[in-house]
C-alpha cells in the first residue's frame, strides 16, 4: 500500500520547468510566472500515487513529497 502523501514542497532552485509534472498530474501542477512548478489547489484531491508519480518525474528532483510525520517519501 502507498504511503499517504501529506505534502509536497517545491525547491525552487532545482526547479528548471521541463513540465513532466504536469505532464504526469495537469491537476495538481502548473507553472508561474517563473516558469517553476507549484502546486495547485486541487492536488489534494488527486490519488497519492499520481502524485508520487509527478514528483519522480522531475528531471532534476525538486519535488519533495511528504507522509505520514512529516516523513520524507521521495527523493
Amino acid at each position: 500500500m502507498a504511503q499517504k502523501v501529506k505534502k509536497i514542497e517545491v525547491d525552487r532552485e532545482l526547479c528548471i520547468g521541463a513540465a513532466s509534472c504536469i505532464g504526469v498530474a495537469p491537476e495538481a501542477w502548473e507553472l508561474d510566472e517563473e516558469n517553476i512548478a507549484i502546486l495547485k489547489k486541487s492536488w489534494t484531491d488527486l490519488d497519492d500515487d499520481i502524485l508520487i508519480a509527478s514528483a519522480e518525474s522531475c528531471p532534476t528532483k525538486a519535488i519533495f513529497v511528504y507522509g505520514e510525520n512529516d516523513e520524507q517519501i521521495f527523493p
